[in-house]
C-alpha cells in the first residue's frame, strides 16, 4: 500500500461501480478517506436494479487501505448533495479530491437514433443525470474544497476532447452529455486555477465494468472469451487503471499543468509509469483512431 494520499480527503460521486468504484478503491489505495456516493445501496437498489452498492465500494475502499465512507446520495437533490458537502466538512474539515463521475444513462440512449427519433423523456433524463449532477455537486463542494490550497477536480466523460470533437458518440443525447462534461473542466480551470485549484477531464478507455462483463456474458478472469465475437475488446482496461490514472494525478505536486485539459487512463499511464492489474498499458485512444475506427483487423501490439 503507497501512502501518498495520507490524510488528503476525496468524494468520488457516482462510486456504486464501474470507473467510480475503480477510482474510489485506488485512491483508498494510496490511502486516502474516500467519500462514496451514489444510489443503489444494501437497503435499496437504483432503477438499474444491479446488485453493486456503495457500501461495498466502501468496503473495497478500506481494504485497499484507506478509509471508505458510504453516503446515499441522490445528485439531482441540492438538498442531498449540500447535506453530504456538511457532513465532509464536519468529520474532515476539509475536500481535496473531487471526482464527478456521475453518470446512471446506460439505459437511457438508442444507439445511432436521431434526436426526433429517440425517446424525448430519456433523453433528457440522461442529460439530467449526466450534466445536471455534476454541475449541482461542483457548487456545493468547491467551496469547502477552495478552503485548503491544491485541490484537484476530475471530471469523469468518455472520449478525449480530440477524439470527441470530430466524431460521433453513438446519439444526439449521448453526445451532447459527454461533451458537455469535457467542457465543464474547461470551464472548472479557468474558475478554479486563479484559485490555487485544478480541474480536468478523463476519460477511461474501453471499460471491462460489471456491466459491460455482464453484457459480454463472461468474468474478469475469463474476459478474453469476448474476443471471438467482439476482437477489438483486447484493448479492454480494468476501472482500476483509470482509478491508478486518478491516484497519480491527486499525489502530483505539480498536478496544475494540466489545468482545464482533457487526459485519459492510457495518456497518464506513459505519463506517470503506472500499469493495469494484469501489468499492461493499455492505450486505447490511440488504438480506436488507429487500429479499429481505420478499420484494420484487432491486434493490440504496441497498445497496451
Amino acid at each position: 500500500m503507497s501512502e501518498q494520499l495520507k490524510g488528503k480527503v476525496a468524494l468520488v460521486a457516482g462510486a456504486t461501480r464501474g470507473a467510480g468504484r475503480g477510482i474510489a478503491v485506488e485512491l483508498g489505495a494510496a490511502g486516502a478517506t474516500v467519500y462514496v456516493t451514489g444510489r443503489s445501496t444494501r437497503a435499496r437498489r437504483s432503477e438499474y436494479d444491479r446488485p453493486e452498492t456503495i457500501e461495498d465500494t466502501a468496503d473495497l475502499v478500506t481494504e485497499a487501505g484507506g478509509t471508505g465512507i458510504a453516503v446515499p446520495t441522490d445528485h439531482l437533490d441540492p438538498a442531498q448533495v449540500r447535506a453530504l458537502v456538511d457532513r465532509i466538512d464536519g468529520e474532515q474539515g476539509r475536500l481535496d479530491v473531487l471526482v464527478n463521475d456521475i453518470w446512471g444513462g446506460e439505459t437511457l440512449f438508442d444507439w445511432e437514433a436521431p434526436v426526433w427519433e429517440h425517446d424525448l423523456d430519456k433523453g433528457l433524463r440522461l442529460l439530467r443525470l449526466a450534466v445536471e449532477t455534476h454541475a449541482i455537486t461542483s457548487h456545493h463542494a468547491l467551496p469547502l474544497m477552495l478552503r485548503t490550497p491544491g485541490g484537484l477536480v476530475v471530471e469523469m466523460t468518455d472520449g478525449t476532447a480530440d477524439y470527441n470533437r470530430d466524431t460521433y458518440r453513438v446519439s444526439f443525447f449521448y453526445d451532447l452529455a459527454k461533451s458537455s462534461v469535457l467542457r465543464m473542466a474547461f470551464a472548472l480551470g479557468h474558475e478554479l486555477g486563479p484559485r490555487g485549484a485544478t480541474a480536468v477531464a478523463l476519460t477511461p478507455g474501453w471499460l471491462r465494468s460489471e456491466m459491460m462483463l455482464d453484457h459480454f456474458k463472461v468474468r474478469e478472469d475469463n474476459w478474453r472469451d469476448a474476443l471471438t465475437d467482439v476482437p477489438h475488446f483486447a484493448i479492454s482496461e480494468t476501472p482500476r487503471y483509470v482509478g491508478r490514472a486518478v491516484a497519480a494525478l491527486a499525489a502530483d505536486p505539480d498536478v496544475a499543468r494540466y489545468n482545464g485539459t482533457s487526459l485519459s487512463s492510457g495518456g497518464l499511464a506513459r505519463e506517470y509509469g503506472f500499469t493495469d492489474l494484469d501489468g499492461s498499458r493499455p492505450d486505447a485512444w490511440r488504438y480506436l483512431v488507429e487500429v479499429q475506427d481505420a478499420g484494420r483487423p484487432a491486434d493490440v501490439t504496441g497498445y497496451r
